[in-house]
């Protein structure tokens, strides 16, 4: 096979772990930013080029991807005191942008935040935003390409004026106004050089800011002595008084602190801790504190304690509001007016349900069909619930519920794109067995006319890790996909969150292999039941689900014709030593320790490729910003498959390392246009599409 030359190779890497021995023949493509790897890494993209860009008819892919890319999109949605903020992206734009409404949604919208005024390149982006309470000032969160190592600005929304408070360092900043907006409380990562070398990707700590103030003086709220790896949030009560500290220490256990701010001299109180349990949603509303909890819940429920007893008794005697559901599992919550409002998953469908402070079901709020919503949101006091929905059919979009009346308002309708016909799409929720049996559910797409005898092209993609549920979802790019015959196929694997605590459990840790086995099981029942063949098939995944891709492209190379690998980790034993990668260890294990390095060891992709296998043509796609999963590991098994690997120019191994780009998040219209044409192009190459035709 032809590919770039390896380049000046250090020797192998030798070492034993817990007995047993392992070799690492590319440890030196760890360093990013030696003159070797940069060399070499430069080779890769060229060769890479040079094969993408010769995919027949990818100028008419690209062409038709900008029109699909360029739709509309709402994200966040917020009411404050009668003004409705949200951010939503136009066609042409290439970042979204933070939009208010004022006095009611007939309001025409007002631009707040532009981060493309902020450099014209379009890599700065919008990480996050809060404003407060009475909607006169407005903190949010800037980057640079990709890395979401936000700085914290302030808005003075009225004026249009920027304040001088700058704060650096606030990634995934988790910000609590004060009722009468002179200050609030954020959580912010340490300075490089404060602490030992590597900790500043961890210790989030809590602080107040007040307006003015120097933000080197900001005195430390909460954090100090816990685990670096903790991640911590903030919330206050409408009235000031009570401050609710939550933390996260991995995907399935969580604590909870609640502050009287009449007596801050009596610090914290623990209301949820040393509990193997989540605790989240913490609300206060009247002279109560709400949790969303799966203690004793898998599926979990809605526990209340009165706040002058908070502390006094333990979680598993609270209330319960809300019970358990066996058929449904609860995912977030929210208080508008009288009325807790839940966001429930059937089948990993949403739902939003009504129940009064009692927890007696009040009704159930209209979404436009079956989807998945992006979260649900409720200014205290307010009636009025706040959500972002989408579907196969139809881009994120932003809609206000009055959930005394019932009624669901359309913010900012979003288009489809053009020539893009729903009433052409089928939708099919089937289930499959894994390998031990386990029914796995999952989501099939295509047009109506595709014939079921195994000619046509397929996509599999999938995800299996940290909780998260993956539903009826829009995806832009794949109109393009099923105008060539494609069939989408997306199953609910073991590890997310679409059945509950005990689904994300048996997908993690010592569990993860199932995550693999219903992947596997997911493929060979699309082959079976004439939806497509192992030409034809091809599988995507990023992040976690990059090592999905990983894992069984090594654990069963001859199932599928080509793999896209995003931003993948794939070196499971030395994972946790890079970036901010030691905050998984709760959902992988990690290899320091025995039982774990057993377990990671059985199915790290880059220790299980075989001298002169065959295996699927490989796109690996990685970014030199991202500050979540290091490069290195698509470096390392790139330069592993090519070496060892029987494939030849017919299914070639390509990696692809992005400049000025980070994880995903961010990544400016143009960005995104190019990533995805080379993504679909070498997929649809792959398995038989000529994207001219």
């Amino acid at each position: 096979m032809s590919h770039p030359q390896t380049g000046p190779r250090h020797a192998a890497v030798r070492e034993t772990l817990h007995g047993v021995d392992i070799v690492d023949p590319f440890r030196w493509l760890e360093d990013a930013q030696s003159p070797e790897t940069r060399e070499w890494v430069a080779d890769q993209n060229a060769a890479s080029r040079a094969v993408l860009d010769a995919i027949p008819g990818r100028d008419a892919l690209t062409a038709r991807l900008r029109q699909l890319l360029e739709v509309g999109a709402v994200g966040s949605l917020r009411e404050v005191k009668g003004c409705f903020f949200y951010t939503k992206r136009e066609a042409g734009q290439d970042q979204p942008v933070l939009r208010m409404q004022e006095d009611g949604l007939d309001a025409p919208p007002r631009i707040l935040v532009d981060p493309t005024t902020y450099g014209e390149d379009g890599l700065t982006s919008l990480d996050w935003w809060f404003p407060s309470p009475d909607g006169a000032l407005l903190c949010f969160g800037l980057s640079r390409h990709g890395d979401e190592w936000s700085t914290l600005h302030v808005l003075q929304i009225a004026a249009g004026e920027v304040l001088p408070d700058r704060i650096h360092r606030a990634r995934y900043a988790s910000v609590a106004w004060l009722p009468d907006s002179t200050g609030f409380y954020y959580t912010r990562y340490p300075e490089p050089g404060t602490v030992p070398p590597g900790q500043e990707h961890y210790n989030s700590h809590l602080f107040f800011h007040r307006l003015g103030v120097d933000p080197a003086d900001d005195p430390e709220i909460f954090g100090q002595g816990r685990a670096p790896e903790d991640m911590i949030g903030a919330r206050i009560s409408a009235n000031g008084r009570w401050l609710v500290a939550s933390a996260f220490q991995g995907w399935s256990r969580s604590e909870i602190y609640l502050l009287d701010r009449e007596h801050p001299d009596d610090g914290f109180t623990p209301v949820a801790a040393g509990i193997d349990a989540v605790f989240a949603d913490a609300l206060v509303h009247g002279d109560r504190l709400y949790l969303l909890t799966n203690l004793d819940a898998p599926n979990y429920r809605v526990i209340a304690v009165d706040l002058d007893r908070a502390g006094a008794i333990s979680p598993a005697e609270m209330a319960t509001v809300i019970a358990e559901r066996p058929d449904r599992v609860i995912e977030a919550i929210a208080i508008a007016g009288d009325r807790i409002v839940t966001e429930e998953l059937e089948r990993a469908i949403a739902h939003l349900r009504l129940y009064d402070l009692a927890g007696n079901q009040a009704g159930e709020l209209d979404l436009p069909g079956p989807g998945s919503i992006g979260e649900i949101d409720a200014d205290t006091g307010s009636r009025l619930l706040c959500v972002t929905w989408q579907s196969f059919t139809q881009p994120p979009t932003g809609y206000v519920f009055d959930t005394d009346r019932g009624t669901r308002v359309d913010v900012s309708p979003v288009a489809l794109p053009a020539g893009y016909d729903p009433a052409g799409i089928v939708i099919e929720q089937v289930s499959y067995p894994s390998m031990d049996g386990t029914p796995i559910s999952m989501f099939v797409v295509r047009s109506r006319d595709v014939p079921l005898d195994g000619s046509g092209p397929a996509y599999l993609t999938g995800y299996g890790g940290f909780n998260i549920s993956r539903g009826s979802e829009y995806t832009p790019v794949l109109p393009a996909w099923l105008e060539q015959g494609g069939v989408f196929a997306l199953p609910n694997l073991r590890g997310g969150g679409e059945y509950g605590e005990a689904w994300h459990r048996a997908g993690m840790r010592e569990q993860k292999q199932h995550v693999f086995d219903d992947f596997i099981a997911a493929a060979e029942w699309l082959i079976d039941n004439g939806y497509t063949s192992r030409e034809r098939l091809a599988i995507s995944g990023r992040s976690n689900g990059g090592l999905l891709v990983g894992a069984v492209m090594t654990q069963r190379p001859d199932l599928y014709r080509a793999v896209y690998c995003g931003v993948p980790l794939l070196d499971m034993l030395r994972y946790d030593q890079f970036s901010i990668a030691r905050l998984w260890i709760p959902e992988y294990g990690t290899a320091e320790e025995p039982d774990d390095f057993a377990w990671l060891h059985a199915y790290s992709p880059y220790h299980h490729v075989e001298d002169g296998a065959l295996y699927p043509a490989v796109l690996f796609d990685a970014a030199e910003e991202d500050s979540r999963v290091d490069a290195l590991h698509a470096r390392k098994m790139t330069a592993l498959m090519q070496e060892r690997a029987a494939n030849g120019p017919d299914r070639p191994i390509l990696l692809r390392i992005e400049s000025q780009a980070g994880h995903g998040q961010g990544k400016p219209l143009h960005k995104r246009v190019a990533q995805e044409a080379d993504q679909w192009g070498f997929l649809g190459w792959q398995v038989g599409i000529d994207w001219g035709d």
